[in-house]
């Protein structure tokens, strides 16, 4: 027994065919889904004949919406998706920003995105950002940067208090502390200078007050002497 069939679509099938057109299916697919629901039927000539309108008018659609989504994807090239969901302080959202959120955004951006294009391989939990591929055939994709932001400060983006700190200092404040001990040992060496000067002249005044005083007493002896003789 085959396990394949052939049908003659009497309506367009996602990912199967268009109105008019004949596939290959599997038995169970057919007998379960596509004839009981009308979809499809034993194909003959006279059938065949009778859709062909219909399936020129579809494949018109198919390559109008194929010009549209790939001018949408060209336009899709370099978009930055921004979503802002409530959070705990760790960034943990309370919820998760799916294929429709960001579907919805895009389409409020402008850009008529279908959730089912949205490749996301998994939900946004908590804060952050990342890469999400907008897809509808193999050569019609295109990444998005999607961002994700909590509506509260985290406390990962605290920052601690901090006291206040005193200026930089200015070139020239820079300059004369870079310059601090020259400018020091140049000023030590000057006071010792003037220290061994001060002790220069305290010793040549004593030295003059002392010949000064020998000067007088000798004086006075000659005095005396002379007033003994007499």
């Amino acid at each position: 027994m085959a396990s394949h069939i052939e049908l003659l679509l009497l309506d367009t099938v996602e990912n199967l065919g268009l109105v008019g057109e004949v596939v290959r299916v599997r038995q169970g697919f057919a007998r379960n889904y596509l004839l009981p629901m009308l979809l499809a039927e034993h194909p003959t000539q006279e059938k065949i004949e009778l859709l062909k309108a219909a399936r020129a008018r579809a494949e018109a659609e198919v390559a109008k919406q194929r010009a549209e989504r790939a001018a949408l994807i060209e336009r899709l090239v370099g978009v930055t998706v921004t979503l802002v969901r409530s959070t705990n302080d760790q960034g943990l959202l309370y919820g998760a920003v799916t294929q429709r959120d960001i579907s919805d955004e895009l389409i409020k951006m402008g850009f008529g995105v279908d959730t089912r294009a949205v490749r996301l391989s998994q939900p946004f939990r908590r804060v952050g950002s990342g890469s999400v591929a907008i897809q509808y055939d193999r050569d019609l994709r295109t990444d998005i940067d999607v961002i994700v932001k909590s509506d509260r400060v985290l406390e990962i983006d605290r920052k601690p208090e901090t006291t206040e700190e005193a200026p930089a200092p200015t070139t020239e404040e820079a300059a004369a502390e870079g310059d601090a001990p020259k400018v020091k040992a140049k000023k030590a060496k000057k006071a010792e200078k003037a220290e061994k000067a001060e002790t220069a002249e305290k010793a040549e005044t004593a030295e003059k007050a002392e010949k000064s005083d020998r000067a007088g007493k000798a004086e006075k002896a000659k005095k005396a002497k002379k007033a003994d003789a007499e």
